[in-house]
């Protein structure tokens, strides 16, 4: 491949958009990070005006890799991925600038640009008494493009599932830069798109072939647990016994290597008006198997986790707990009273479970916790039942502010996001866990764990000082033995956050060589240039990945 000439791409690409093109130092350094463990500088960073922006884009970029030019672009949001998603050394666009709208906002769904915060969307479709509830813990900074390219979930995921659930359709840019809409299709429809001479039918001709020449291998090879977001889900796209072919179901998580989304139509829930939070208090792990199942019989909405290592982070920054919560110091400080007790004590609980309750009413709801409380009396665990959304607060503040304290907080460390979005199934947490602490206790690390308890999924974050001698050797070990163990558990090594550059080079572990061809497959039907993201999804380069470790 020819070396890039990125002064005369400049020119060019000023030339053809609306929006604006820079080489500059300031723009090229913001976009070298997401929240990952990487650091890639791009060349150029795009800011368009439009979806007819990215499609100008992607027709140059097209036609140059075809003259040979080392060329690719990286689609970017804003910027919350953990894996290095958005990262390329070529060009990055930034949809955050302008691509920003929301339209056609009614009572069931709303369209969005990918550069709109999902605050911003939310905030919106209360208005109309709905809202999407696949938020990640991210929410006040995650993005539109990031939630459906990572399909990302949250707390309320245990009921309501993930981003991929409530997608009605995608207005794309394919890698060539023609234009099409991904929705659900029953066999009428998809015969008429067959005959379309363009890009669009040809994909979709190719890719109905290839999902149905493999369709049993390809239904087999889904995850069993509860949330996955590895891979390419090509079994979600047809389904024989409904006739629907849905080719927005595989966009949905794909990162960005397979088109570039320029709006997503969303749909949603109506929210409960009131909620009820049950909080154990768990000593020890040992039990937990028993104790997820037992909990998650009475239906809770959400129930989430923390361990004694948040815990006390969360103590010690409690000031900046407090600023988050909005609140006074001296009344939250009341509140917090018994765990300051327990953090001088030595009472800390190994695990914090929250289980939250959804009704319409103040009665069902405390009827609803009353049930819980009394059901699980039997584990002999100290309880407690919140008696107002406010009381709740802080334990959601403990849970969703963590990671962020982590990062900004502890001098000569840095968070390690590796093995940090590993689930399993719920049953198999009593042999699980304990395996899981045999694997750090050979390894000299601090680290967190929270997560979606209800869902087995772990956030687990080592704390690391990334210039220390063999701490990335460490971090390579731990990768593989995790993620060994939980393949063996028929687990997933990433229910929410995806694969990017940190994963992508263990789906050959995660996977048959069969499904891996299939990947590869899909991924040259969609881009066979590889102009779209390359090394995410599929041909990982785990050299390159951690070359680019960001030692700032």
């Amino acid at each position: 491949m020819n070396k890039p000439d990125y002064t005369v791409i400049l020119e060019s690409l000023s030339k053809l958009i609306q929006g604006d093109v820079s080489v500059l130092e300031a723009d090229r350094e913001s976009h070298a990070r997401d929240t990952s463990l990487f650091y890639v500088k791009p060349e150029i960073v795009v800011y368009p005006k439009n979806a007819e922006d990215i499609s100008k884009v992607l027709k140059y970029v097209n036609e140059e890799k075809k003259k040979g030019t080392d060329i690719s672009i990286a689609m970017r949001a804003a910027g919350t991925c953990m894996t290095g998603g958005p990262l390329s050394q070529s060009i990055v666009i930034d949809t955050m600038k302008y691509m920003n709208h929301i339209t056609n906002v009614t009572d069931t769904s709303a369209t969005a640009e990918p550069g709109v915060f999902y605050r911003d969307f939310e905030k919106e479709t209360l208005a109309k008494g709905w809202l999407m509830p696949s938020y990640p813990a991210s929410r006040e900074l995650a993005a539109i493009g990031g939630i459906v390219s990572n399909n990302s979930g949250g707390e309320k995921t245990l009921i309501y599932g993930k981003t991929e659930k409530y997608v009605k359709s995608l207005d794309v840019v394919f890698a060539n830069g023609e234009t099409g809409v991904f929705e659900p299709m029953r066999e009428e429809k998809l015969m008429q798109k067959f005959e379309e001479q363009n890009e669009s039918g040809r994909i979709y001709r190719e890719m109905s072939k290839l999902i149905e020449e493999n369709y049993d291998l390809i239904k087999s090879a889904k995850p069993t647990v509860s949330k996955n977001s590895s891979g390419y889900y090509l079994w979600n796209v047809y389904d024989k016994e409904t006739g629907i072919f849905d080719l927005s179901k595989l966009i949905v998580g794909s990162q960005g290597t397979l088109t570039a989304v320029t709006s997503a139509t969303l749909t949603g829930v109506k929210p409960k008006t009131h909620t009820r939070m049950l909080v154990m208090f768990v000593p020890s792990t040992v039990h937990l198997g028993e104790i997820i199942p037992k909990l998650l019989e009475h239906k809770p909405e959400t129930l989430e986790s923390y361990d004694d290592h948040t815990f006390k982070i969360a103590i010690k920054f409690f000031k900046d707990i407090a600023l988050r919560m909005g609140g006074n110091m001296f009344t939250l400080g009341l509140q917090f009273l018994p765990e300051f007790w327990m953090a001088i004590t030595g009472g800390v609980p190994k695990i914090i479970l929250m289980a939250e309750f959804a009704e319409d009413s103040e009665e069902d709801v405390d009827v609803r916790i009353a049930g819980a409380y009394e059901g699980m009396k039997s584990f002999n665990l100290p309880m407690k039942r919140t008696r107002s959304e406010a009381e709740a607060k802080k334990y959601w503040t403990f849970r969703r502010e963590s990671f962020n304290l982590l990062r900004s907080k502890l001098r000569g460390m840095r968070t390690a996001p590796t093995i940090d979005d590993i689930i399993v199934h719920p049953k198999d947490l009593s042999e699980f866990l304990p395996k899981l602490e045999n694997i750090f206790s050979k390894y000299d690390l601090i680290y967190t764990v929270a997560g979606h308890m209800g869902n087995a999924n772990f956030h687990i974050i080592p704390l690391v000082d990334i210039h220390k001698e063999g701490i990335i050797e460490t971090l390579h070990q731990l990768m593989e033995e995790v993620f060994t163990l939980v393949f063996e558990y028929k687990g997933s090594m990433s229910a929410e956050h995806n694969d990017g550059l940190l994963r992508t080079p263990y789906l050959s572990k995660m996977f048959s060589p069969e499904i891996i061809s299939l990947f590869e497959k899909t991924k040259n039907i969609f881009d066979p240039q590889n102009i779209l993201n390359p090394g995410k999804k599929v041909y990982g380069d785990k050299e390159f990945a951690w070359k680019h470790i960001d030692n700032k």
